[in-house]
């Protein structure tokens, strides 16, 4: 499976310039024949909770499947569309979408970790289900952003049978080290190959660090961004996957009686 990440500088507040600057980046990307492209998170608006006018959300995602479902068809391609801020009902959410390559929206997922530092879970609400998806037979899962920091959701996503992992993210510059310390982490923990691609641009005073990343479940780098608008390739070799498993059989030695049982005792407490 070939991986395209498209680092794209996000503009606060401007969906216009984010939506034709988007279109421009996929079609780049396509011309490459990746199986999959990834975006980053709130390409549409940018991140910025309780500061970007929330009636630019997106009315249930309408103009990302639009897009994003034209150019998977067009090009014949997977688009895991990142996530935009979308209106659904009264409450509005962190969105990623994912397309097949005939243009189906095949997978919606809602943020479910709110970054609470900047307030998100008071602007935005949080999704209330983890999602898994198959890309050309592959069994994938999705997190945005925060989510990378909760180990208990990238296990379950394998648990459930996921091979890769895609992150679109918002991650800013300044703690680009954590970023990528706990993408390695989760790659290396559940022998799983993890795609982020995080934005560039800049909202109210928070520069975002770019250095998306393409990780193999030993925690190698396969491809990697620094700063700026760029998008970056690398090729996944599921058949090296098998073979890390077999050599450290991880999932077969887990004892999650015992995790259970300690969850059970501090919950009674």
């Amino acid at each position: 499976m070939k991986i395209s990440c498209v680092q794209m500088n996000v503009l606060a507040g401007q969906p216009e310039e984010n939506f034709s600057r988007a279109e421009a980046l996929l079609k780049k990307a396509a011309k490459h024949n990746p199986d999959v492209i990834l975006l980053p998170e709130l390409w549409n608006i940018g991140f910025a909770p309780g500061q970007i006018d929330p009636q630019l959300a997106d009315e249930d995602g309408a103009r990302t499947k639009a897009l994003c479902g034209s150019l998977a068809r067009e090009f014949g391609v997977n688009i895991v569309a990142g996530s935009v801020l979308t209106q659904r009902g009264d409450a509005r959410y962190n969105t990623a979408y994912v397309f097949d390559r005939a243009g189906d929206c095949i997978a919606q997922y809602d943020k479910t970790h709110l970054f609470s530092p900047m307030g998100e879970g008071e602007a935005y609400a949080a999704g209330d289900r983890l999602v898994t998806f198959s890309l050309d037979g592959v069994a994938c899962g999705i997190m945005i952003c925060y989510d990378l920091r909760f180990a208990e959701l990238a296990r379950a996503l394998t648990l459930s049978g996921a091979a890769v992992l895609f992150i679109p993210a918002e991650w800013p510059r300044r703690r680009t080290g954590q970023m990528r310390t706990l993408l390695g982490a989760r790659a290396i923990e559940n022998q799983v190959f993890v795609a982020l691609c995080n934005g560039c641009g800049s909202a109210y005073g928070t520069q975002y660090g770019g250095n998306s990343a393409i990780v193999d479940p030993l925690g190698n780098m396969l491809a990697q961004a620094w700063r700026g608008e760029r998008i970056v390739t690398a090729t996944i070799d599921l058949e090296a996957q098998e073979r890390i498993r077999k050599e450290i059989p991880v999932f077969s030695d887990r004892r999650p009686e015992l995790y259970c049982s300690l969850c059970e005792t501090n919950d009674r407490k």
